[in-house]
């Protein structure tokens, strides 16, 4: 079957317009770095590596770029110093454009443009009374210098949603509701008597009826209003942070019924269309209160003594079908919403709990990617494809943990040789430039009113690591082996790629670093992930160079997913994609679909449609990572108002003009010192310093003190702290 060229893709360049493209890609860029492959991919270009290699030599020895390491370049900013692109005659001219509001909390948005690499600014006052999520129509200059685009909205084309949670006032004359979106207070006017008989201070739920002309929001109307209850109640407040993120607990009773009316059926013509691994020793490790189990681990000696390692994913597209209600809602979600008490699953339980979920004793549909390693534990082959499985057993990880200490329970041998190769892919991982950050991850025990009793950081095991290693090594092959098929003529398909570091954040960390004792090289990326590695082994043993960590882990880029692979730099991967959990992530069901095609033949799809969905996925990610935080601010401030007037031993995380941010030890839950409650007057230095006026006194990140909760507001999610004097 012929396949027609992507009419997209751009032509080959001469060499003279060729390097014409690329420096203006610097220039719209000129934070960024970037090598001839980033290029190609940014850019949209049809040549190939070596002869834009050979541009890039030649922009540099015109003194226009810099060769900042082996084939990576950045712009010459003194030299380029008033040259502008993108500019016609009249330099006044506007462009329009489509796209959707991404809200920040000051108010203000960025509008995330399809096939547009970067998103326009719009200040709050040129919202046109805009909201996260909305598809809007706005006017903006053509970009020119090192200045970020920034635009105007001229017309609000759809809401990202019209149901909202907020909390009721009644008044004499008037009774309205405030919602807080995303850290957005706005205002909802109501007909009093639609509300008469709920009490003042409850939580509702309405619909927007009116969305007025008010750039600046106050002219909201709203109807069908809801009690929901005391606002403070728990189930309300989590309820009301999934809503007003986009998302909900409920499934439509049509995708409901569908899944309903989904079996699994095991016939002769299924069997002839999988590998059957029902006889080989199979697991699944996951924490202790999981329900569903969506990625599973086999193990055998081969009769030349190599090793088969399985990593066997629940086939979730077997089940789904596109363009099916239950396809539609799902892509709509993108993805699973963990809350502190409660999930928000992209799928209806019928699927995640019960269809897909690879629950032990249970034959069950997979798409697998089987790994034969030698017998120095080298990857020496690969197998993907739709199987069957049976899982022999269910271990949590702390299970796992025992039989890889040395516990003799069953299975123990198994696990140590997984165990065994999963520390080797991880060396060879951090060798080739892989970072080891993570961000700790929180963990909280509620009594039966849901209330937190204790909060806890998660221990990370060996255990984690295990399944963590064989899950990036399957998602690691199957991005090589579609971008190795492509033979030249790209398969559109759904990377997860990762950029560099901002270099204005890193050169600021850097020099915050250098004062706290430790040296960053900055030369080149591998140098890059180097530092920031070294920092990670030094921090595990030096408790103020902790406070590094998360500062480091800001200058980093934001992971997202897109057609335009380049990369994923913090794993140090050239292809990487998501397959491993199509029950809580629609970019691997998305993935599965490719793979799945292109192990029969060779498939494109549409590039453009393909990343319109990448860009939805990811801001469904952001929003489910905003609702998440805001579950865990808020179980945070109410532990901290269980314990006002209690000291804590914490390290200072943050400075503003107003005072120090600090995070309690242990708990993380971080609040405010304010600088009034000194007897000196304190001005900042940087990001990292404050220092007194009068007496000189200093306080760094990281410094350590001992503090007291003083108060825990639940609706503004504040803590504010004292310090205590020390004798």
């Amino acid at each position: 079957m012929k396949h027609k060229r992507n009419r997209n893709k751009t032509k080959k360049l001469s060499p003279a317009a060729l390097q014409s493209r690329v420096l203006k890609q610097f220039i719209i860029n000129p934070k960024k770095r970037y090598n001839a492959k980033q290029l190609i991919q940014k850019a949209k270009l049809n040549n190939n590596r070596d002869s834009v290699n050979l541009a890039l030599k030649e922009l540099a020895k015109k003194n226009q770029l810099i060769s900042i390491s082996e084939g990576r370049y950045k712009l010459n900013k003194a030299a380029m110093d008033g040259v502008k692109l993108g500019k016609k005659s009249n330099s006044g001219s506007k462009r329009t454009y489509t796209g959707k509001v991404d809200m920040t909390r000051s108010g203000s948005a960025f509008i995330v443009i399809p096939d547009m690499e970067q998103d326009i600014f719009v200040a709050e006052k040129n919202l046109l009374g805009a909201l996260d999520g909305d598809t809007v129509k706005l006017t903006s200059s053509n970009i020119s210098g090192d200045r970020r685009m920034s635009g105007k909205v001229i017309e609000i084309v759809e809401r990202g949603q019209s149901k909202f949670i907020g909390k009721l006032f009644k008044f004499k004359n008037e009774s309205f509701v405030e919602v807080n979106h995303k850290g957005l207070l706005f205002q909802v006017d109501i007909n009093g008597a639609e509300a008469e008989e709920i009490p003042h201070g409850h939580a509702v739920k309405l619909c927007i009826s009116s969305w007025g002309r008010d750039s600046l929001r106050r002219s909201f109307r709203g109807k069908n209003i809801v009690d929901l209850g005391p606002s403070g109640n728990n189930d309300v407040v989590m309820t009301e942070i999934l809503y007003n993120n986009g998302f909900a607990q409920e499934f439509p009773k049509i995708v409901e019924d569908e899944a309903k009316n989904l079996h699994m059926v095991i016939d002769e013509q299924a069997l002839a269309e999988r590998r059957d691994f029902r006889g080989i020793f199979t697991i699944t490790i996951d924490p202790d209160t999981a329900k569903d189990f969506d990625d599973a681990l086999s193990y055998q000696v081969l009769k030349n003594g190599d090793i088969e390692v399985g990593v066997h994913i629940a086939d979730v597209t077997h089940y789904m079908q596109a363009g099916t209600e239950l396809d539609r809602e799902a892509a709509e979600r993108a993805t699973s919403v963990y809350l502190v008490d409660r999930v928000a699953p992209m799928l209806p339980e019928m699927l995640s709990n019960d269809l897909c979920s690879l629950n032990p004793h249970e034959d069950k549909f997979c798409f697998s990617a089987v790994f034969t390693f030698n017998k120095a534990h080298k990857l020496k082959d690969r197998w993907f494809g739709k199987s069957i499985i049976h899982s022999d057993r269910r271990f949590t990880y702390e299970e796992a943990q025992e039989r890889i200490e040395g516990s003799d329970g069953d299975f123990a041998k198994e696990i140590r040789v997984l165990d065994t190769i999963a520390k080797k892919l991880r060396t060879y991982r951090f060798k080739n430039g892989s970072i080891s950050f993570q961000s700790p991850e929180l963990k909280f025990l509620l009594d039966e009113n849901a209330d937190p009793v204790e909060v806890y950081v998660k221990e990370s095991f060996d255990a984690h690591k295990l399944v963590e290693d064989f899950m990036l090594l399957a998602n690691k092959e199957v991005a090589i082996f579609i971008n190795k098929k492509a033979k030249g003529q790209e398969i559109p398909f759904v990377y997860r790629i990762h950029d560099e570091p901002d270099p204005e954040k890193l050169a600021d960390f850097a020099s915050f670093a250098k004062e706290m004792g430790l040296q960053m090289k900055l030369d080149s990326p591998k140098h890059i992930a180097e530092s920031f590695n070294n920092l990670a082994e030094q921090a595990e043993t030096n408790d103020p160079l902790k406070v590094l960590e998360p500062l480091a882990i800001r200058t980093m880029s934001k992971a997202e997913y897109s057609t335009n692979n380049i990369g994923h730099y913090g794993l140090g991967f050239e292809n990487y994609a998501h397959f491993t959990s199509p029950i809580r992530r629609y970019a691997d069901v998305l993935v599965h679909r490719i793979l799945e095609k292109n192990l029969k033949g060779t498939n494109r799809q549409d590039k453009g449609k393909l990343e319109a969905r990448c860009k939805h996925i990811s801001l469904q990610e952001r929003k489910a990572v905003t609702a998440e935080r805001e579950s865990i601010k808020y179980k945070q401030v109410q532990w901290a108002k269980r314990h006002v007037d209690q000291e804590f031993e914490a390290s200072i995380s943050g400075m503003i003009d107003r005072g120090l941010f600090v995070t309690v030890k242990d708990s993380l839950v971080e609040g405010m010192i304010t600088f009034d409650q000194f007897q000196d007057q304190f001005e900042l230095q940087g990001r990292f310093k404050a220092t007194g006026k009068r007496n000189g006194e200093v306080y760094k990140m990281g410094d350590v003190l001992r503090v007291k909760i003083i108060s825990a507001d639940l609706d503004r999610r504040q803590i504010e702290l004292s310090l205590v004097e020390s004798e």
